[in-house]
């Protein structure tokens, strides 16, 4: 296994104090490859919040810490954080802490209060669009305040709200497949005040559901907010 140090919590947020960041890649189809239809998606960041002293995590599937900003997200013109105030629901019906209305309630902060919790082993929260929807962009922010890795994060977008048929995944770094959900290749990450952003690639779907299976620091799944960047499917 591969031992990353965290030696301070600047090194992950350079950028502390910046309040927002233009969010973006590649566009995701040739179909919105002119640079006269793109622009940066804007997401509004959290303020840093890490306290106390960083710890060790272990992970042998971590994406390498550059500690720079995240660069822009080209999305096409008049996409909109689709996902805030929809519906959420998830596999924890009794969660620890917090309500499912708070995943999108536009509050980042992560501070007391302004998370939920859900229970220990593979947990899911699934937002409904409302209609069909092409999705460009997701970003989540599980918790922010300490330095961790969310375990097994799986990203899908779907038309079915059990996420069985009509299915896109989006991201999976569940490398091992612990979660039963299959083998994923992406990396796993540090949660920053930056929430992570997965490209979405113009995926259509009415839900989007996202899966973790606890954390570095323990059993438990958080989230403090999930956005959408997307506008209705043609």
């Amino acid at each position: 296994m591969n031992t990353i140090r965290l030696l301070t919590a600047a090194v992950l947020l350079g950028f502390a104090g910046l309040t927002s960041i233009a969010i973006a890649q590649e566009p995701a189809t040739a179909a919105d490859s002119a640079s006269s239809d793109l622009e940066p998606i804007k997401i509004d960041l959290p303020r840093p919040m890490f306290v106390g002293t960083p710890a060790d995590i272990k992970s042998d599937n971590l994406e390498p810490v550059t500690g720079q900003q995240r660069p822009p997200f080209l999305a096409p013109k008049g996409v909109t954080n689709v996902a805030a105030s929809k519906e959420v629901v998830s596999s924890d019906k009794a969660p620890i802490l917090g309500d499912m209305e708070q995943i999108t309630d536009g509050d980042k902060e992560g501070s007391d209060g302004s998370f939920v919790e859900l229970g220990p082993g593979v947990q899911w929260v699934q937002i409904d669009l409302g209609a069909q929807t092409e999705i460009f962009a997701i970003v989540v922010w599980h918790y922010h305040a300490q330095a961790r890795v969310y375990k097994d994060v799986i990203v899908k977008v779907s038309d079915d709200p059990d996420a069985i048929k009509n299915v896109t995944t989006v991201f999976n770094n569940d490398h091992d497949n612990s979660s039963k959900l299959g083998i994923g290749k992406d990396k796993e990450y540090i949660e920053t005040n930056e929430g992570k952003l997965f490209d979405a690639k113009g995926a259509k779907g009415r839900y989007v559901r996202l899966y973790s299976n606890g954390n570095t620091s323990n059993e438990f799944n958080d989230y403090i907010e999930v956005e959408v960047y997307g506008r209705p499917a043609k």
